[in-house]
């Protein structure tokens, strides 16, 4: 499983840069970034997007550590068999807008997006506990 915050620190000193250096590059303070790559808080995806662009990469590779593949590409969506019979109109919409949209995207998309639909489930679990 990936952690953010040793990701972040990983490329960072990758690149031979300070907190300073990214500070100055996304207006985050220090201490905040400190807190970040120190497990103490979990940035917000736009800080995530901020954090990327000062770092010269995409956002998947920020988040995703494995192996990519281009040649990972779901059929067209028409070609895409799924069974909506038991859903609403509504839900039988946005599944196959779901699937339209899942068909375009690169393998790396489609492991952001479920690294992101699990941090949501699991965000929701927990809300529920307390």
């Amino acid at each position: 499983m990936l952690v953010i915050s040793e990701r972040l620190r990983a490329v960072r000193a990758q690149r031979n840069l300070s907190q300073r250096d990214i500070e100055a590059r996304t207006g985050l303070r220090q201490c905040y970034l400190s807190k970040v790559e120190n497990g103490r808080t979990i940035p917000s995806i736009e800080t995530l997007e901020k954090l990327a662009r000062a770092l010269d990469l995409p956002l998947y590779q920020l988040l995703y550590d494995g192996e990519m593949s281009r040649n990972n590409v779901l059929p067209h969506a028409s070609k895409a068999k799924v069974e909506l019979r038991d859903y609403s109109h509504k839900e039988r919409h946005f599944f196959r807008k779901l699937i339209e949209y899942l068909s375009r995207m690169t393998g790396e998309d489609r492991q952001l997006l479920m690294y992101f639909a699990e941090s949501i489930a699991n965000r929701k679990k927990r809300s529920r506990l307390c």
